[in-house]
């Protein structure tokens, strides 16, 4: 069964070889082009189905992809965003990701990367690129507002694990870091992850993010 795509950019040419690229992968299929993110939810209120992930531009008219992406993790929470830009600043990929895409992946890219970014977001939940999780890194800080941090129910040593398991440190430098063996560390991971109901180390730092648990 096909997963329907919706694309949402202002240039009619790029929107129209998204769309010629998604139709020639196996299982995808185009369901709506829009011009903004005003015309997408038009077309959303007045459509009898929904698609299963939205390519989303962030520059546009009307509404940009930034707010459509609120609009569209309120309306309807199951549709998937994947933004797609040409702009690789730091303080677009956290914003888009703040607001609830759940990949970000630039214009220039190759169709190979474009196939697997729909196929991860479709089948994991997500789509982490080294490129996108670097930049993630590099904007992390330590979380400030302990009502954000007690929604997952942390305590006080898996707040000091997650802290420090946002950066670039490996493992080993993290029990170093907090001085505990590795096996301690496997633990505090293992019950974050638990607890963040994530899978990865990338994905617990995007939840962190998602979440407000760090800051620009």
């Amino acid at each position: 069964m096909s997963a329907f795509i919706a694309i949402v950019d202002d240039h009619y040419l790029v929107a129209a070889a998204l769309s010629d690229m998604v139709r020639k992968f196996d299982n995808y299929d185009v369901l709506l082009i829009a011009e903004n993110g005003r015309d997408l939810l038009d077309q959303l209120a007045n459509s009898a189905q929904l698609p299963d992930m939205v390519l989303l531009d962030l520059n546009m008219p009307e509404m940009d992809g930034f707010e459509t992406a609120i609009q569209l993790r309120q309306l309807y929470p199951l549709v998937r965003v994947l933004a797609l830009s040409m702009d690789h600043r730091e303080d677009q990929i956290v914003r888009m990701v703040r607001n609830g895409a759940r990949g970000y992946l630039l214009k220039d890219c190759r169709p190979a990367e474009f196939r697997r970014a729909l196929d991860d977001i479709m089948n994991k939940g997500f789509y982490y690129s080294e490129f996108l999780t670097t930049q993630l890194i590099r904007n992390l800080n330590t979380p400030t507002e302990n009502g954000r941090i007690l929604f997952f129910n942390l305590n006080s040593r898996e707040v000091e694990f997650l802290k420090i398991a946002c950066s670039e440190l490996t493992y080993t430098e993290i029990a170093n870091k907090m001085c505990v063996s590795p096996r301690t560390v496997d633990g505090y991971r293992e019950v974050v992850f638990q607890k963040m109901n994530v899978k990865t180390r990338v994905g617990m730092v995007m939840e962190a993010m998602r979440h407000g648990l760090v800051d620009l």
